[in-house]
């Protein structure tokens, strides 16, 4: 089988690393692959290394046109069983009638109409892969597949090293700074928690915005920016809280990191966190934009070992019947073969 990828982003984020773990896992599996990605994509070498095709071509050109003509070229001379677009720029350049299956992914409630060049449609949640069935994409064409933590086990980071006291409770956030990820409730909430820390594992432009929110709230030496981080397994091996604070989150893979590293999970109740959360059993589940219930929650899991212990063990229980890398890996080959099977129909 093989398969031809387009991923257009070139920062980093959620859908960019699973992704490119997909394809790590993927090419691990036996699968001939080619990846097109932007020269600036993070991990486009570490495709490489591991003995990936990566096409960087295409998308140093200006015009969409341009590059669409690139791809045509490309697709002619891989002639690849099917094309896997992932999120919405990919699915845009993609070009019509090439004659090949081409998988549309979805990370979020988009619109269908980017997609028009797709097939298949797969959406990384239940009720995302249902909103598309309901906007229109055939039923037969859609499917779910979940995500996939992206850590992998790590000694815990020196607390010294982010200057943060040995004692102080940790929140770590693995979130770009944007203003759907609710990072401006966490603050406020962390106004309300005297011994924590909070360290942002993440970049973006609300950094600037956020370093003012907390010098005003009188808590600026206890935020800790700490930029984009490859290291997530340490950082999740030495904080003791997990927190999710997003406003907007269709699914959340940071869920999933901290299911897999056995670290208690507080969330806030955005779509993905809501479908997958159940408070008290697996992670705290509160408000959206509810600074007192954050706060409040955290404390909770600060002050109760017996609830801390049992939320780790219901996260490390549903991560393990649905979301390992095996399991989602398995996932893909089967939608690979069922749209080729259709295909010889």
């Amino acid at each position: 089988m093989r398969v031809l990828h387009i991923m257009a982003a070139r920062g980093n984020g959620g859908a960019e690393l699973y992704s490119t773990d997909v394809m790590l896992s993927l090419h691990a599996a036996g699968l001939t692959q080619c990846v097109v990605m932007h020269p600036a994509a993070p991990r486009g070498k570490e495709l490489q290394k591991a003995g990936v095709a990566v096409e960087t071509g295409p998308l140093r050109l200006p015009l969409r046109p341009l590059v669409r003509h690139a791809l045509r070229g490309l697709v002619e001379r891989m002639q690849p069983d099917l094309i896997h677009c992932w999120l919405r720029r990919a699915a845009e350049l993609v070009p019509a009638h090439t004659g090949v299956p081409v998988i549309g992914w979805f990370g979020n409630y988009k619109d269908l109409r980017p997609f028009a060049h797709c097939d298949w449609f797969v959406g990384c949640t239940p009720d995302m892969a249902q909103s598309m069935r309901e906007r229109g994409a055939p039923a037969n064409r859609v499917a779910y597949v979940p995500t996939f933590p992206s850590v992998t086990p790590q000694p815990p980071v020196s607390r010294r090293s982010l200057d943060t006291p040995a004692g102080a409770p940790v929140l770590l956030v693995l979130s770009r700074l944007h203003p759907a990820k609710g990072l401006e409730t966490l603050l406020d909430a962390l106004a309300l928690l005297p011994r924590c820390h909070v360290w942002l594992a993440g970049e973006g432009d609300l950094k600037a915005a956020l370093a003012a929110q907390a010098a005003r709230l009188g808590i600026a030496d206890r935020v800790h920016f700490l930029g984009w981080r490859s290291d997530r397994g340490a950082l999740l091996a030495a904080a003791d809280i997990c927190v999710l604070p997003s406003r907007y989150e269709p699914f959340g893979t940071v869920i999933l990191d901290a299911w897999s590293a056995d670290v208690p999970l507080v969330a806030c109740a955005a779509a993905g966190p809501r479908a997958h959360v159940r408070d008290g059993d697996n992670g705290m589940l509160v408000p959206i934009d509810d600074a007192p219930a954050l706060s409040a929650a955290i404390q909770r899991v600060l002050d109760d070992p017996v609830l801390a212990a049992q939320i780790v063990a219901g996260g490390r229980r549903d991560y393990q019947a649905r979301f390992t890398r095996q399991a989602v890996t398995a996932q893909w080959l089967a939608l690979y073969e069922r749209v080729l099977s259709a295909r010889h129909r």
